[in-house]
Order: structure tokens, then sequence, then C-alpha cells
């Protein structure tokens, strides 16, 4: 017989509050896996994210990834109703994530206080620029300025080039995913004192842990990483390369062996005895003979002829593609990263799947993201509001 899907956080109502993106994004995490994520949006002033990047006929596509598996409501949580109908629905939660400024929610009469009256066990996850807190606190923030001053940009780009931001929401997303980390350890510690607590998030701090052990080494050594383009200072060779069709393939050799596969691969052995070449950090000093062998060898051979090559070898490379390949790479396929959903709206829509997939009680995407304040009646009706107390919101403008 089979056993009916039982997703793990089925037991977990979530409130999003948040906009762009680190808040919304854990929730979408929450919901992927079962948790009830209602999200609750300004009745004239949506999430920003449904009008960021491209569109299919009126219709923002960003939104349909980051609002999937979420039902939504529409709450002007400034009108006394809005506050007292989000009070209702705090009671009945789990987990409120929202993004505004500090101050915002005390000044709505929504505050920490004022939460945990009414939900002793709830967990609220406080996600800013700066956190709670601190000369920067009350700035506005984003994650730009997370990979700007956390180090990030400093050590991205080329030597003689200026420093680099990503072209996506590189901090928000680190800091989307340590969110839904953060509110499941407050849920683990809830589940053994019986009581909520909040989570301060600042999003400048996640990315400044990805980017490992800087601060250690800066401390005990004065050392400062500089920007190495896309060379290692730990390894060697590890860059793109080009290849004699025109396109680029990535190289990493980050263990000792596959350093020396590689050189063997492209007809360099001799390398493999110069006394620098036995540590990855002295092999990094000497990149530029390294990267002359390899992308020597690279440059005369198309790029399925590389990638066949370096897997027989078993050495580490990867084509460089684009999105176009990422939708057709057969490893993705195999993963089934790229799935396809169903939507009322636009018809078949493929989008990044669930980040992880666990065994017994796997994610699911059960819809893309849904028109906005479209199950505003359905969430009040089961929070036991009648037809006239949401009409009487919506003519008080809280709805």
């Amino acid at each position: 017989m089979t056993q009916a899907y039982d997703p793990p956080l089925r037991h977990l109502r979530v409130l999003d509050l948040a906009t762009l993106f680190a808040g919304p994004l854990a929730a979408t995490m929450l919901g992927d896996f079962g948790a009830e994520v209602i999200k609750v949006e300004h009745p004239t002033k949506p999430d920003p994210s449904r009008g960021h990047g491209p569109s299919k006929d009126g219709v923002g596509l960003w939104w349909k990834l980051l609002g999937r598996n979420k039902r939504t409501l529409t709450l002007n949580l400034s009108t006394p109703g809005g506050r007292d109908t989000l009070l209702r629905l705090a009671a009945t939660s789990d987990v409120i994530i929202e993004n505004f400024r500090p101050g915002t929610l005390e000044r709505w009469g929504l505050g920490w206080p004022e939460l945990s009256a009414v939900n002793p066990r709830l967990v609220l996850a406080r996600v800013t620029g700066f956190g709670q807190f601190g000369p920067y606190a009350r700035r506005p923030g984003f994650g730009t300025l997370a990979e700007a001053m956390s180090g990030f940009a400093a050590i991205t780009g080329e030597p003689d080039a200026p420093p680099v931001l990503p072209p996506f929401g590189l901090a928000d997303s680190i800091a989307g995913l340590a969110t839904a980390y953060a509110v499941m350890t407050a849920l683990a510690a809830r589940d053994r004192t019986g009581e909520g607590q909040t989570v301060d998030m600042a999003i400048i701090e996640p990315i400044l842990t990805v980017l490992g052990p800087q601060p250690l080494w800066y401390d005990q050594l004065g050392h400062v990483q500089p920007r190495t383009g896309n060379r290692s200072a730990n390894n060697a060779p590890r860059n793109t390369y080009r290849t004699a069709d025109g396109s680029w393939v990535a190289v990493s050799t980050s263990a000792q062996s596959v350093a020396e596969r590689v050189m063997r691969l492209v007809g360099r052995p001799e390398l493999i005895d110069e006394p620098w070449f036995g540590s990855g950090a002295e092999r990094a000093r000497h990149a530029d003979v390294l990267d002359e062998a390899v992308g020597a060898w690279i440059a005369r051979h198309t790029r399925e002829e590389v990638v066949e090559a370096f897997e027989k070898a078993e050495a580490a490379v990867a084509p460089i593609q684009d999105v176009r390949e990422v939708m057709t790479d057969p490893q993705y396929r195999a993963l089934d990263t790229v799935t396809t959903v169903d939507d009322p709206e636009l018809g078949p829509l493929r989008m990044q799947n669930v980040l992880f997939r666990l065994s017994a009680t796997p994610g699911a995407i059960r819809w893309a993201g849904r028109p906005h304040g479209a199950d505003t009646d359905a969430v009040l009706t089961e929070l036991g509001l009648t037809g006239p107390d949401i009409a009487a919101l919506r003519e008080e403008g809280a709805l």
C-alpha cells in the first residue's frame, strides 16, 4: 500500500509579511516542505517582486517562483482593522517573517510584546539589512549593500579592475536560506521550552559567513585577500579556458591528485616534478605557467572533446553554461532540478524545484505564485470572520 504524502512541515502556519527578497525566500523554503504560508501584502502596494524582471501577459514571472506554495491575502497593517486581523492570524500561526525597518511593527502596535501576548509559542523572524540595533539599524538596507560592505565585492573581479557586484540577489538569497534555518532552529527550541522567540537576521551577516576565514586571516596574520579574478590563492590551475569552438570551460584542481591528472592529460607531466607543484598554494604562485599549459591544450579541442577527455581522466571540469543549456543539461534533468508546474494563469511553467530531496518526506511545488489577494476572503473566513466583518474591513481600507 502506498504511503500517503505527509510533508514534514505540514503542521506549521507561516505569515509572510516580508518583501524583496530574503524574507519571502525563507517563507518559500518553508512552504516547499508543507508549511501553510500566507503571504500578507498591502492592498495597494503588493510585494515589488511581482513587478521585478520580465513579465508575460502582464504577470510577473519572478513572483511565480518566489510566491509559490503561498496563499495570498491583503491587509493594511497600519489600520486598526488590519492590526486586529493580524493579531488574530498571529494567534493561530507558528511563524511570522517580516522585514520592515526596526520600529515599524512597534509603531503599529504589532511589536513582540503584542504578538507574543496573543501567542506565546510564536516565532518572529525579523529580516533587515543591518539588524535590529547598532548605528546602521534604521538605514534602508538592501542585498547590494551587504555585498559591498561584507568584503564580497572587494575580492570579486580582476586584480586591475573595479570591484564587482553580483548580477543577482546573492546576499538576499543567502540570508533567505539562513532565515529558514534560523526559524527551524527556533521552532526546535520551542519544542523543548514551549515558548517562541524572535530571530534577528541582518542581511550583512550570512554573506560574511560564507566568505570563509577572511576575518580570521586578518586577525591572526594581517592578511587581506586580494582580487584574483578566476584564479585562486589556494590552488592552480583554476580558471576558465576557451575551447576551439569558442565555448568556455571551468577547471578546478582543489585536490593534488586531480592537479596531477590534469597535467598528464594536457601533455605536461614534467610540471608535476617541479618542487613547487606539491602544494596548492605553491601551484597558485605559478598560475601563469599552469594556465598556459592547460589553456593551450584546451584551445586545440572543442568543448565536447575537453569534457570527454577530462571525464575519462577523472579530472574536474564543467562547461560554462547559460540558462539555455541549464534547461537541457542531462544531470539537471536527471535530478529534476528544473521542474514543470501547472499554473492557471500562464499554463505550464518551468522553474527551480525544491532545494533538496528527502527520501521519506519530500517537498513539492503545489502551485506557483498566486494573484495579489486571491485568498483574502477564504483565509479570513477560515479565521472566523463573517461576510459583514470582511466587508467592514474593506470599507475601512484594511483589506
